[in-house]
């Protein structure tokens, strides 16, 4: 009973985000808030593991990247309120789920081959809203101009 209960609630937090799987390089706009301000700050690397948790938000993913030689690893929460956007950068060719071997590798053994793919595959997927219903308001001055140059023509 509990186990649904809470599959029932993290429903209403999950978020729309991109389909991201190892290989991937992206880049996490997270919002970091600093005393009173807050800014939003950029981290830009790898995917080397996606852990998905029982809930549909206890999806995490770790993002590695290289930095003045130093690695460096970042875990995020997929559907966390502190996350703007992710984007989908590049996407490699791998083999495996997790990537865990690049921690040991530097220079160009620790580089991954890219994946040709289509233009599509990195597009966000965005929930579609319900069409605006503009195409009669803007056939009706069309419309109404017709019907007032046929009066003309009458009158003429």
């Amino acid at each position: 009973m509990t186990s649904t209960l809470i599959h029932a609630q993290a429903k209403q937090y999950v978020k729309n985000r991109p389909e991201l799987a190892p290989g991937h390089t992206v880049r996490v706009h997270e919002r970091i808030k600093e005393g009173e301000k807050e800014r939003v700050q950029i981290f830009e690397g790898l995917i080397i593991g996606i852990h998905r948790g029982h809930s549909a938000t206890d999806v995490t993913f770790t993002v590695r990247r290289i930095a003045s030689g130093i690695g460096v690893e970042r875990i995020f929460a997929l559907h966390s309120p502190f996350i703007e956007k992710i984007e989908v950068k590049k996407i490699a060719k791998v083999r495996r789920a997790k990537l865990s071997f690049l921690r040991g590798r530097k220079g160009k053994s620790a580089r991954m081959s890219e994946r040709f793919s289509e233009a599509d595959e990195f597009a966000v997927a965005v929930a579609k809203e319900a069409p605006v219903e503009q195409a009669p308001a803007a056939e009706a001055p069309v419309a109404e101009a017709a019907a007032g140059a046929t009066e003309e023509n009458k009158a003429a």
